[in-house]
């Protein structure tokens, strides 16, 4: 994301390295995928408020513009397409683009 989306560089100018498999962005990457594995999995049925503590501080705190949570979202599919080519059939697409738009509606919610 952060080579194909410069932009989103901006939210992490404090970090020494930005280049891919650095230390900081591995930590962030996983960060933020254990977020949506395991945190937004659980709370699949109350997305809203299962997220609302990271929906605030990415609003309040962070400042992050939420489009790029939807930026965030397409990298992911196409990091699944590339890393599971016979496993991400036109269903689990489906599937998981709904799952990650939910989730990024969800952590926009502090914005409205």
């Amino acid at each position: 994301m952060l080579t194909v989306y410069p932009q989103t560089k901006t939210y992490f100018e404090h970090w020494k390295d930005l280049s891919p498999g650095s230390a900081p962005v591995r930590k962030h990457g996983l960060t933020v995928i254990n977020g949506i594995t395991v945190d937004a999995v659980k709370k699949i049925y109350d997305l809203n408020t299962g997220l609302l503590t990271l929906s605030e501080l990415h609003a309040f705190t962070l400042r992050v513009d939420p489009a790029n949570f939807k930026i965030l979202s397409y990298c992911i599919l196409v990091v699944l397409a590339n890393m599971f080519p016979d496993k991400f059939t036109p269903e689990v697409h489906v599937a998981m683009d709904k799952f990650l738009a939910a989730v990024a509606r969800s952590l926009s919610e502090k914005y409205r």
